[in-house]
């Protein structure tokens, strides 16, 4: 059964969404997958400000996932892979929402905003790095198409991460 998708809007990410993440993302379970524990406000305000750079250079980003009741819930987007392990170089989609937006489809219909904009900017492949436990996010980037591509040991859990790929 194919249910509609809600309404969402991306939008670059103010200085101010970094106190929005922040809060967000301080919830155990949005940040199982992701280290385990909140970031500090500082790593959310260097990443809030590296994705407007890249929204500037590339013409993508980690954008401000914005649902219709206009609340900020999370951000989806695009970045180059950066670390020495995995897919380098290569451009990496993802998402992170709060818990109480999970299972509604935002990620689903934020991811595929993401690639219709990525696909605009001449991006030809996009990667999605996902730790193999993590069903929810599998589950999105069977949804939009992506195959499993490589398995990787995450260096800094020494868990089992998936890279999905997709050709746009």
């Amino acid at each position: 059964m194919n249910r509609a998708l809600p309404a969402v809007r991306l939008r670059v990410p103010t200085h101010e969404d970094a106190f929005t993440w922040h809060r967000t993302f301080a919830d155990p379970d949005v940040m199982e997958f992701h280290g385990g524990r909140a970031a500090e406000l500082s790593v959310y305000e260097e990443l809030t400000a590296r994705q407007r750079r890249h929204d500037a250079e590339l013409g993508f980003c980690l954008w401000t996932m914005v649902d219709g009741a206009d609340r900020v819930i999370g951000f989806t987007g695009a970045q180059p892979w950066e670390r020495d392990w995995g897919p380098t170089g290569e451009i990496e989609i993802g998402w992170r929402l709060g818990r109480e937006h999970w299972g509604k489809g935002y990620a689903t219909a934020a991811a595929h905003q993401t690639l219709e904009r990525v696909r605009a900017t001449g991006v030809r492949d996009v990667v999605a790095m996902v730790d193999a436990r993590n069903t929810r996010s599998t589950a999105v980037t069977r949804r939009l198409g992506m195959r499993l591509a490589e398995t990787f040991t995450i260096p800094a859990s020494r868990r089992e991460g998936h890279c999905y790929r997709l050709t746009l």
